[in-house]
């Protein structure tokens, strides 16, 4: 493509509570060596830290950025608003806590016009700032931790599921009316469904990689971990034939080592067996994916794969079947109708 060719990009960033990474997130969009014309749109929730006055202050910097109010602070009320008030033909995604890499930008919107997907994205690229946080970025990054999931753990190009945050065409975005509202979490594999149930193509590419800062405590792991899989269990439930066994696989274990555990103190040790297995499994798995790091993060891997992987199958046996119907009942009837988008 030559200059005059690339389309105009909106990036979008939904935004609560980031004034630890925003500024920096920010700088690694506006550094991006992309020759069209660009536009931020921060879609600001009601934070109890700096990012509004970060926010100001980046609006007061550069003419390129802009923000709008987001009074419910959910995340894909965020994304809508931000949508509604970009305007350009290229929608990138960007958390406020996400760096993108160098010419990020320039490949997606490549990469949308050599494939004709309608959303492409890449890897998660998790990074620590400290010791523990290093050992869930060594979780999430590995197999044992998040299973076959591409952009985790990386692989080739081609059609996928889903894909981390994403690159759209804005008129794939406006056929599916946006993100669902209802979503707090799972918004994006919800949105990824329904334009591939439209006959969308979703692209991943490992040439595109997102900087990813990890939750900061093992609370906040277990709480991210356990919306998570509250919410898969919903999209399960709203989109029939969506699961997987990769999906089933830690609410199994979640069952299998509690029956254990009780089986062991009330009937026989040998039922011990269970959860002893799953912890040498994790120890061991623990030991590839912690190459190259202190002794403290490798020593707490262990740590980051049982709140991930606990916390996401209690999340999904626990979820409850009247917030899915809550969500049916939500469902548009047609796709192409955009009254209710945020």
């Amino acid at each position: 493509m030559s200059a005059a060719q690339y389309p105009a990009v909106s990036v979008i960033m939904p935004v609560l509570n980031e004034e630890r990474h925003l500024r920096n997130s920010v700088r690694h969009i506006l550094e991006q060596e992309y020759p069209g014309e660009m536009e931020v749109v921060i879609a600001l929730g009601p934070s109890a830290d700096r990012t509004d006055e970060i926010a100001a202050e980046l609006v007061a910097e550069d003419p390129r950025v802009h923000t709008v109010p987001n009074p419910t602070g959910r995340t894909p009320a965020a994304l809508n608003a931000a949508i509604k008030a970009s305007r350009h033909p290229v929608v990138v995604r960007v958390d406020g806590h996400g760096m993108l890499s160098p010419n990020y930008i320039a490949t997606a919107v490549r990469l949308l016009e050599e494939t004709g997907a309608q959303n492409v994205g890449g890897i998660m690229h998790a990074e620590g700032e400290n010791a523990w946080e290093d050992a869930v970025a060594a979780a999430m990054t590995s197999k044992i931790g998040v299973g076959n999931a591409a952009f985790h753990t990386g692989g080739q190009a081609g059609p996928a599921e889903t894909v981390y945050l994403g690159v759209f065409r804005r008129e794939a975005l406006e056929r599916a009316d946006g993100y669902n509202v209802e979503f707090i979490r799972a918004q994006d594999w919800e949105l990824n469904f329904r334009i591939r149930e439209a006959g969308g193509l979703i692209w991943f590419s490992p040439e595109l990689k997102v900087q990813y800062r990890p939750r900061p405590t093992v609370k906040a792991l277990a709480k991210q971990y356990k919306d998570y899989g509250r919410w898969r269990h919903v999209v399960a439930r709203y989109h029939a034939g969506s699961i997987n066994l990769r999906y089933l696989a830690p609410p199994t274990a979640v069952v299998a080592i509690a029956a254990g555990l009780v089986l062991g103190a009330t009937v026989t040790p040998w039922a011990l067996v269970v959860p002893g297995g799953y912890v040498a499994a994790i120890v061991a798995g623990s030991l590839p994916a912690g190459k190259g790091l202190s002794l403290k993060a490798r020593a707490q891997i262990p740590v980051a794969l049982a709140t991930m992987h606990m916390c996401w199958g209690f999340g999904f046996l626990t979820s409850p079947r009247s917030l899915a119907k809550r969500v049916i009942a939500s469902r548009r009837p047609a796709m192409t109708d955009n009254s209710e988008t945020v």
